[in-house]
């Protein structure tokens, strides 16, 4: 083979390897950029997923909040039914204290006169 012939093939073998680099490197590009796009993807699911898990976290919270709260609830009207019983048993003790003591009152003054 003649020093010309080697020559040309040698550049067309240079340029046939310039081809495939530009071509793998184009395939990386693409695939770099596909699993960037991806990527973006899962991302954006996955803070899809949280902002869900957080949100029906906080409703189960406000659920647990409410149910206690009724509970509370519930117990001060029961509190105040029980002290609202004692009372009303405790008037007619009063009403025959308060009675007892003007009587003494007035016994009282009817001696010292």
């Amino acid at each position: 083979m003649a020093r010309p012939e080697v020559l040309d093939r040698i550049k067309e073998a240079e340029t046939e390897a310039d081809e495939i680099i530009a071509e793998a490197e184009s395939d990386a590009d693409e695939r770099l950029a596909e699993a960037r796009s991806r990527a973006d993807e899962i991302r954006a699911e996955a803070e899809e997923e949280a902002a869900a898990e957080a949100e029906a976290r906080l409703e189960s919270a406000r659920e647990e909040l409410e149910e206690r709260r009724e509970e509370i609830l519930a117990e001060g009207r029961e509190d105040r039914e029980a002290l609202e019983s004692t009372a009303r048993d405790r008037v007619d003790d009063a009403v025959d204290y308060a009675v007892e003591r003007f009587e003494e009152a007035v016994k009282g003054r009817q001696t010292e006169e």
